[in-house]
């Protein structure tokens, strides 16, 4: 029987949404072993003179714990 554990992360990109998700999962897996999924809980932008500074993910990452 295994057992999972939810986690809440904010990760950032000046590029993209996509990037964000990204980002956010290759750093969490340096911490979280046996990730086997996420979902984007909320997404927000920065605005700086009328551009997009920065795209901003809250991700929900689903991680297998350990034995």
């Amino acid at each position: 029987m295994s057992v999972a554990k939810v986690t809440e992360i904010i990760s950032s990109s000046s590029k993209s949404f996509d990037d964000a998700v990204e980002n956010g999962i290759k750093r969490a897996s340096k911490t979280l072993k046996g990730i086997t999924g996420a979902w984007v809980a909320d997404q927000k932008v920065t605005v700086n003179d009328g551009k997009i500074e920065e795209y901003r993910v809250v991700l929900k990452v689903t991680f297998i714990l350990a034995d």
